[in-house]
């Protein structure tokens, strides 16, 4: 028999349900996860719709109460509907339902009580619903094998110091220009930071963190600046990447290159321009064997996003290391569901 406690609502119902959503709302603000205001906008109106449904019932649902029946009739109510809250499609449907899960998990977590999993088990139930998104229109990301990408970790990391190695690779970063090992760290940043390459560009000399990290003066995070659609943000870079750029830094002061720009086009830093950008990593990729299909960039930083989530972190997570809203992760979530190996 349904719970008819009503704890969650206090005794109206609507204000405490409420807060829980802004609670989650204002903890996703706060992370730089939810930024655009019409995303927020469309977030309102879905909880909205679900808060008066749930109001409207006798006995009301609470959040507490909340189970596969209540989704269902809910389900059976609106499904289809054309309406200004813009009607249960099942693109849609997977929206709310994924909305309600995160309220549901971030509400217990503020209480302490276990999650009620009502809205992930619905979608269990409802492939239809939970694969919406898998349509011909949202094609998979491409990304690189593990064979591909631990070859251009190697490709890029003889641009640095190797004391480790014997002969000719031990000293072989000494014959790259500054302007080659500059390319090298730029490619780097991507596939081990999963920076855009406009993120590249606008990099300054206060982007790297090395404040924290577990070696002395090895950047480990990498600081991007906001650009006037995203927020600024920090993400963390692969150790790897860290040593490269460590090894940048150092020769990009020793040839007094001037400017603010972590990447510049020139001596004198001046900026470096897409286009221009566009051919030195394509260049750098074609150097490695890589296929440098546009340029490749956006496959760097797809192999980054998967191989966070394969490891284990929340998309949320990676979602804000990646400057994009949660929303876009399903497009990698359906990658990490298939028996498939990233680097």
């Amino acid at each position: 028999m349904k719970s008819t406690s009503l704890s969650l609502f206090g005794e109206s119902g609507a204000p405490t349900q409420q807060q829980a959503f802004e609670r989650w709302l204002s903890d996703q603000q706060a992370r730089g996860s939810l930024r655009r205001p019409a995303s927020v906008e469309v977030y309102r109106d879905m909880w909205g719709a679900f808060t008066a449904w749930c109001l409207g019932q006798s006995p009301a649902v609470t959040l507490e109460s909340l189970d596969l029946r209540d989704l269902q009739a809910f389900q059976a109510a609106r499904f289809g509907r054309k309406s200004s809250d813009m009607s249960l499609s099942p693109r849609h449907a997977l929206r709310l339902m994924r909305l309600v899960d995160r309220v549901l998990r971030h509400h217990a977590a503020q209480t302490g009580e276990p999650p009620n999993t009502a809205a992930s088990d619905w979608l269990t139930a409802h492939p239809e619903v939970r694969y919406a998104e898998a349509a011909h229109a949202d094609p998979l990301p491409e990304f690189l094998s593990v064979a591909e990408a631990k070859h251009l970790i190697t490709f890029l990391s003889d641009a640095r110091p190797r004391p480790g190695l014997s002969g000719a690779r031990r000293d072989s970063h000494a014959a790259f220009t500054w302007q080659e090992l500059r390319n090298r760290c730029a490619v780097a940043l991507q596939l081990g930071g999963g920076l855009t390459p406009g993120d590249v560009r606008a990099l300054t000399l206060a982007s790297p963190i090395s404040r924290g990290g577990r070696v002395r003066d090895r950047p480990w995070k990498i600081s991007v600046p906001g650009d006037g659609n995203s927020a600024a943000r920090e993400t963390p870079i692969a150790a790897w990447a860290g040593e490269l750029l460590q090894h940048w830094l150092q020769v990009r002061a020793e040839a007094r290159i001037e400017g603010d720009f972590l990447f510049p086009s020139t001596r004198t830093g001046k900026p470096w321009h897409k286009e221009s950008h566009y051919k030195c990593a394509k260049k750098v990729l074609e150097e490695a064997g890589i296929d440098s299909r546009e340029g490749g960039s956006f496959r760097l930083r797809h192999t980054f996003a998967l191989r966070q989530l394969r490891r284990g972190f929340e998309p949320e997570t990676v979602a804000a290391w990646l400057g994009v809203e949660p929303e876009v992760m399903g497009r990698y979530r359906r990658v990490v569901a298939t028996p498939i190996d990233v680097v």
